[in-house]
């Protein structure tokens, strides 16, 4: 690969990475503003939807610029979202605009993979992409709890004290925003290094009618595709069911493990370690043309979670988890290829994506709000594990009953 396909890796890793540190941020300032504590999880909520709102619009924009460009106007945003932080706007507020930020930059960000690189170099560039994601993932929280904790706090406080110009920065919170925003304003230069590549797919119209119409009729398409079809299932399965695993998981590492808050969020950075070596594995082992045949995976991964309800030892749930994680990313990585190979010759690769972030984070919504809903029923926690892990095998042998021997 050339250096233009590691630039793009670059400018997404500082974008990722910066996303990552800037929730742990806004986190700290609600708790600073002592904010109720439904408003922490609704700020992710607040990011989400912004994937869902804009996206009969995101896709179409992403399309009619290079994507480069678009990456860079996207960073632009989330700069300006991280200063509306910084200057005291209320979290939830400021948060939800670099969600629109981000709901821009994934189909420029993945897009531009179908337009740079031929077809069966698909599934080993997602496997960089989605591998470096994680990384920022982990690397993000890491980082991310370092920079708001009270002894960083303490440490910023003392070298301040010796300054009689003070720039307005006195808690961990607000330093840590700072570090943010240089980490985007890294991304976006690299943004302004991203080859230059033709517009394809270029709209006719770009009136909101128009935009929301095709959007639909986009949707349908990639629906009615048999290919289309899997893969876009397959992913919204995996990133509703991830999404709520994390939840699931703090709730078990209590439960079965006797674990803290802290100890059960390390837990779920354990299932990230493990989807990077699932997308190493399928970038290096998995073509393009043979995805499908990846779905077998999805169905072992759902019985390794029902099996998780009667682990009580914190060093076989560590295995499990990272199983788990290697487990997804062996199928998912597959799926995103095939996803955006079918839409890059449909509709345009930032159509398919912007359709795919739509559908996805629509699971995110559901699947969150069914486990709301046997939390408010009582359910044991083993309860709620064994549902869960079922439900992802039974959807998954499904879905490879139904498109097992479809084709490329």
């Amino acid at each position: 690969m050339n250096r233009g396909f590691y630039i793009i890796l670059t400018a997404q890793f500082f974008s990722s990475l910066a996303d990552n540190c800037l929730l742990f941020a806004a986190i700290e300032l609600l708790k600073d503003r002592s904010a109720p504590s439904w408003e922490i999880p609704v700020l992710q909520q607040f990011f989400v939807l912004s994937f869902i709102l804009l996206a009969p619009f995101v896709g179409s924009y992403a399309d009619s610029l290079p994507k480069g460009k678009v990456m860079f106007i996207s960073n632009s945003i989330k700069i300006a979202g991280c200063l509306a932080l910084f200057f005291g706007v209320h979290p939830l507020l400021a948060y939800g605009f670099v969600g629109t930020g981000s709901a821009l930059y994934s189909p420029a960000k993945y897009g531009i993979l179908t337009e740079y690189l031929p077809a069966n170099r698909l599934v080993w560039a997602n496997g960089w992409m989605e591998g470096l994601t994680v990384a920022a993932i982990i690397l993000g929280a890491i980082v991310g709890g370092l920079l708001i904790g009270h002894q960083f706090e303490a440490f910023i406080s003392l070298q301040l004290s010796g300054f009689e110009w003070n720039p307005g920065i006195n808690t961990a919170p607000e330093f840590a925003i700072l570090v943010v925003l240089g980490l985007y304003l890294v991304a976006a230069l690299f943004n302004l290094y991203i080859p230059k590549l033709p517009i394809e797919h270029e709209l006719p119209n770009t009136g909101l009618a128009f935009l929301w119409a095709d959007f639909w009729r986009c949707f349908l398409l990639l629906w009615r595709d048999p290919l289309g079809q899997v893969s876009l299932a397959v992913t919204s399965l995996f990133w509703g069911a991830g999404t709520t695993l994390r939840f699931i998981i703090l709730i078990w590492a209590g439960s079965a493990l006797n674990f803290d808050l802290q100890q059960a969020t390390q837990l779920t950075a354990v299932v990230a370690v493990g989807l990077a070596i699932g997308s190493v594995i399928a970038a290096k082992l998995v073509p393009l043309e043979h995805a499908v045949n990846v779905l077998p995976l999805g169905i072992a991964m759902g019985v390794v979670i029902v099996m998780m309800a009667w682990v009580s030892d914190w060093r076989v749930a560590i295995f499990m988890l990272v199983l788990v994680g290697t487990l997804a990313g062996s199928f998912l990585i597959p799926m995103n290829a095939l996803l955006q190979h079918r839409g890059h010759l449909l509709m345009g690769s930032g159509h398919s994506i912007a359709l795919q972030n739509f559908n996805e984070n629509g699971s995110i919504l559901l699947m969150l709000g069914a486990y709301a809903l046997m939390i408010q029923a009582e359910l044991s926690v083993k309860t709620i594990v064994i549902v869960f892990g079922l439900f992802v095998s039974f959807s998954m042998a499904w879905l490879y009953k139904k498109h097992g021997h479809d084709q490329d």
